[in-house]
């Protein structure tokens, strides 16, 4: 997955991942300012089948990782899938007090 392309799309409240001038896949959110509530992964059908959302969600995931201020509420079923895949990953999840 070399020749894609991640995006942050603030003003769209998205992340998107492009291969060459296509995109491929979608991940919507709702940020708070304390927390990132990912609300739907969404991957175009015919690019479906070769781990674009997840590649989508990593990269996010990745990126907010970076940033270090935001904690991440999987509301999309996939976006929880993905989470309890990868286990070591879930430090950025928002725990209720």
């Amino acid at each position: 997955m070399t020749d894609l392309r991640f995006t942050h799309e603030s003003d769209a409240s998205r992340y998107t991942l492009h291969r060459g001038d296509d995109l491929v896949s979608v991940l919507d959110y709702r940020d708070d300012g304390k927390s990132v509530a990912m609300t739907r992964a969404y991957t175009v059908p015919t690019f479906r089948g070769h781990g674009y959302a997840g590649e989508v969600v990593e990269r996010a995931v990745d990126a907010l990782e970076q940033q270090g201020d935001r904690t991440v509420v999987p509301v999309c079923w996939y976006v929880a899938d993905w989470f309890e895949a990868h286990p070591a990953r879930r430090g950025i999840l928002h725990t209720r007090a």
